[in-house]
């Protein structure tokens, strides 16, 4: 399974679930899901915000090889599954790329992935290391709770 995680700049939010997430399907044993983050207004190859380094960092995750990726068709179309942190960005992806096959059902927020919830996950962007670690916890309890075989 590819998994493509979504977010605005791709150095906060989608990031850190790219980490946490490959994190665990690394202890977990689950070797054939793969795991990219994009996001849809950023400049290519920016790192990883310093917070959002730091704040893995507690949780013993580097991601200072992260570079900032735009999301294109292509990685829209390779995706098993696309999760995104907020509606918006779900309702964007959805209708820019309406022509591909199963798109509706391909993209979906991670609340939805994790637990039928559709709600958006705040963007940290400017707001202090107590931000950007509670946005880290959340992204976390929704990856770990999140059925990754049966979906």
């Amino acid at each position: 399974m590819k998994i493509l995680f979504v977010c605005t700049g791709n150095t906060c939010r989608s990031p850190m679930a790219e980490g946490i997430a490959r994190d665990m399907f690394s202890k977990k044993n689950i070797r054939n899901h793969f795991v990219l983050s994009a996001g849809i207004q950023n400049i290519t190859g920016e790192a990883a915000s310093d917070n959002s380094f730091a704040v893995m960092k507690e949780i013993d995750l580097d991601i200072s090889e992260h570079r900032s990726t735009l999301v294109r068709r292509a990685l829209i179309e390779e995706a098993d599954k696309i999760l995104t942190m907020t509606i918006a960005q779900r309702d964007l992806l959805t209708i820019a790329y309406f022509d591909i096959d199963n798109i509706d059902k391909k993209v979906q927020t991670l609340s939805y992935f994790a637990n039928g919830e559709d709600r958006d996950i705040e963007d940290p962007f400017f707001g202090d290391l107590e931000v950007y670690r509670r946005i880290r916890d959340e992204i976390k309890s929704l990856i770990e709770k999140s059925n990754w075989e049966g979906k």
